[in-house]
């Protein structure tokens, strides 16, 4: 019996997704992103490890082979198969991150906002002593400190990113709580569980989606930097920041080394902040006819 609405749901999502040829081709090319990621490593992933000094260096070209299409690196490894390979840890650490700051601050936000009092006064000052700290610098400080690794590269950019999601959620909680179906469901006698996941967690959903969605961009970015400063993913793993970083040291001799992979963190997080864009006006009925009338929006 859900078959049919879930349908119409997913038709409606394309519909609009049709109506924005940008968002829609910002999709596609994510969704390409995350096959590649699943699939690539498994295909090619030696030709991104394997050491060729007869391909060091080389220039873009098929003369090589598919795989120098893009190029060898200073070990004459295909640039190709290293920049799938590193699309894989990139987007492994961005989701990883992201997906932990968005249940950690939804869910601290969710408290905030509906038990109020002393509780909420507690959560947002810890909030505020997080946010007093240039999220760059507070990474640093602590990858200097406790040394650069995959699981503190992940805890660093989930801390910074937690207030964002706890005081966006904790917002639109106060606001809801104060809709007559809210008021309803309390009065009814509907446990506090029920009316913050079934009633208000589904409003708040879509602009924390929104937030994820141009937030995985930035996590992206700041994760890119780290590596670039070489205090992100340490060899023999690398990211599409590392590669860059390796590249600079060649920018006048082969700059490919360093404009494949920056070109490759361009493209996600430029598809990325369309796609949050194109949601948030899906996601809003009082925008959302800009969709249904097949005009793209600016």
């Amino acid at each position: 019996m859900k078959s049919a609405p879930q349908r119409s749901r997913f038709g409606t999502a394309l519909s609009l997704l049709w109506a924005d040829k940008f968002a829609m081709f910002a999709a596609l090319f994510l969704i390409l992103l995350a096959i590649t990621c699943m699939v690539g490593p498994l295909l090619i992933g030696k030709a991104a490890s394997g050491i060729n000094f007869a391909g060091r260096n080389a220039p873009p070209s098929f003369d090589k082979g598919f795989l120098y299409i893009l190029g060898g690196d200073n070990l004459g490894r295909s640039l190709l198969a290293r920049i799938i390979v590193g699309a894989q840890t990139t987007m492994a650490v961005a989701i990883t991150a992201v997906a932990a700051s968005v249940i950690v601050g939804a869910l601290l936000g969710l408290v905030a906002g509906y038990r109020g009092g002393l509780v909420s006064d507690v959560i947002m000052r810890v909030t505020d002593m997080i946010m007093s700290f240039p999220s760059m610098l507070t990474a640093l400080v602590v990858l200097y400190v406790l040394g650069p690794s995959v699981s503190n590269l992940v805890i660093v950019l989930a801390i910074t990113r937690i207030p964002v999601y706890l005081r966006t959620t904790r917002a639109e909680v106060m606001e809801a709580r104060s809709r007559v179906f809210v008021t309803a469901a309390i009065a009814m006698g509907a446990s506090h569980a029920r009316v913050i996941f079934k009633h208000i967690l589904p409003i708040v959903l879509p602009t924390l989606l929104t937030i994820a969605a141009v937030d995985f961009a930035a996590v992206i970015i700041t994760e890119s930097g780290l590596s670039f400063l070489g205090l992100g993913i340490q060899a023999p793993d690398f990211t599409w920041g590392s590669m860059v970083a390796t590249g600079r040291n060649y920018i006048a001799s082969a700059w490919w080394l360093s404009f494949w992979p920056g070109l490759a963190i361009t493209l996600t997080a430029l598809s990325l902040n369309i796609l949050a864009s194109w949601l948030r006006i899906a996601t809003d009925p009082q925008q959302r006819w800009r969709l249904e009338g097949g005009h793209n929006h600016d």
